[in-house]
Formats: structure tokens, C-alpha cells, sequence
């Protein structure tokens, strides 16, 4: 979301009663964005006092912006708390990758396929900074529940997901990732970077990643890397339980998708 989003706050006055100009307005946007993310991870509800203290900002600031960005759209007040507003919402679907022919849309029917065919948690995810975001996520009612969910981030390097990605990307993108620490989630969780690195290579040459209980324990996932030009551009993922997880059938299933999403992408962008 760019500050241009909260057009409203471009007008507002500074604590000092003074009007803002549209150079000074930066100072007051980015609080506003740090009210926002504040959400991130936090839960769906946050009382004005827990918002300012994960912003880093004042509780009268902080109620000062929660107000204007009501007003808004962008947070609505319910009861004491406030949650995030319907307005985020239509934002961040008009983002790149969820509009018209997008990966996101174009990668939905062969997720919704791959879910019918294995009845596991599909998921699809693509690579930012050093870790890989959700975009889209289908489970059934009963199955395993895992923790990621749509527009949530995971360290990419314990996930099928981040695996599958980082075994086609550049040095840059690999270096940041070991330069920022392994993330152990989990006692599976490589810590190594040295097997780390091995686990890449083997990644590149199969085309297949797999995560065996590092990002979340009882948790094991397959992932696929979804291929344009020579990169991965996103990945595509099974997870289930250990027992009953049959690795050759779920990989064959998952470079079908990939596959046909790729081709599907090339198409649409030629």
C-alpha cells in the first residue's frame, strides 16, 4: 500500500495545530501505515493502547490517526477495539497479482483440482524479501490446520514453499536469506546453512521442495515451483500429516499444476 492510499490524511493538522503541507504529510502518513501494520500477526481485535505500543507511537497520536482512519474506511471501532477495515480489503485485492489474469486467479482452478484430487491443504506463495507471503490457501473442514493463512508470511527458508522458490533465485536473494539467520520453528528446522545450501541444490536439479515438520511440527509439505523464463516467479504446495503423505503421487500431482500454471501465465502475457 503506497502512502497515496489514505488520501485523507494529506490535510490533517499536526499536533502543533499547524496544517500540513504536502512535503510535511509524509511524517503523518507513515504513522498512519504503522497503525496499520500493527495488525500484522497481532490478531483481528486491538484496543488503542496495544495499538500505540506496536506502533512505537503515542496513545494520543495513535487515537488521533485511529479516528481519521475510521473515517476513512480503513480501520473500523467495534466496542472498545478496533479491527481492519473493509476498505483494506478492496485495496489489497487490486494489487498485481489478484487482478484479472494475476497468479493468483490464474493458479485457482488447478489448486481447487489438486485439493479434490489429494484432499490436503493446497496452498500458493510467492518469494518477498526472506520470507514467502500466502496468496491463496484451500483446506477442508477437519483436515490438518495450519498456521499460515491468506496474506501471512512464513520464513522461506523451513517452508516447502520458500524452498521451491529460493532453489531458482539469484545468489542476492539466497545470501539475504542466510545473512538473516536460519529460523528454527521447529527441532526439524535446518540450522546449518551448509546443508541448507545442499538442500537448494538438490531442490534445483529435482523440482521438488520438501518441508518435513520444520515449519510446524505434525506438518508435512511438498512444493513445486511455478517456472517463467527460467525463474519462480511463486510456488505451489500439498501439506498433510506425516503417516498417509505419499511423496511420489503428491509430487507427480503438483508439477501437473505447476505446470499448467506456468504455461497458462506465458499465454496470457504473450
Amino acid at each position: 500500500m503506497s502512502v497515496t492510499a489514505i488520501p485523507s490524511l494529506a490535510s490533517q493538522h499536526d499536533h502543533e495545530g499547524a496544517e500540513r503541507t504536502t512535503p510535511s504529510a509524509t511524517p503523518s502518513a507513515t504513522k498512519a501505515l504503522q497503525i496499520l501494520e500493527a495488525f500484522l500477526g497481532a490478531g483481528p481485535k486491538l484496543g488503542v493502547s496495544e495499538i500505540a505500543r506496536t506502533a512505537g507511537l503515542p496513545k494520543s497520536t495513535a487515537f488521533r490517526l485511529l479516528r481519521q482512519l475510521e473515517q476513512s474506511g480503513y480501520v473500523e471501532r467495534t466496542g472498545r477495539h478496533y479491527v481492519l477495515g473493509r476498505r483494506l480489503f478492496e485495496l489489497g485485492n487490486a494489487v498485481q497479482i489478484c487482478r484479472p489474469q494475476g497468479i493468483r486467479e490464474t493458479a485457482m482452478p488447478h489448486l481447487a483440482e489438486l485439493f479434490v484430487a489429494t484432499g490436503k491443504s493446497v496452498q500458493l506463495a510467492i518469494l518477498e524479501g526472506t520470507d514467502v507471503v500466502i496468496l491463496e490457501k484451500i483446506a477442508g473442514r477437519g483436515g490438518i490446520q495450519t498456521e499460515t493463512y491468506v496474506g501471512g508470511r512464513a520464513p522461506a527458508a523451513c517452508s516447502a514453499l520458500g524452498k521451491a522458490i529460493l532453489a531458482f533465485s539469484d545468489r542476492t536473494h539466497i545470501a539475504a536469506v542466510l545473512e538473516s539467520g536460519l529460523v528454527r520453528r521447529t527441532r526439524h528446522s535446518h540450522g546449518d546453512p551448509a546443508k541448507f545450501l545442499a538442500e537448494l541444490r538438490r531442490t534445483n536439479s529435482e523440482r521438488i521442495a520438501f518441508d518435513r515438520e520444520e515449519a510446524q511440527l505434525g506438518i508435512v509439505s511438498a512444493a513445486v515451483p511455478i517456472m517463467v523464463d527460467g525463474r519462480a516467479i511463486a510456488a505451489v504446495s500439498i501439506s498433510g500429516n506425516p503417516s498417509g503423505f505419499n511423496a511420489a503421487s503428491i509430487t507427480r500431482h503438483l508439477r501437473r499444476a505447476a505446470a499448467a500454471i506456468s504455461d497458462e501465465v506465458i499465454s496470457s502475457a504473450a
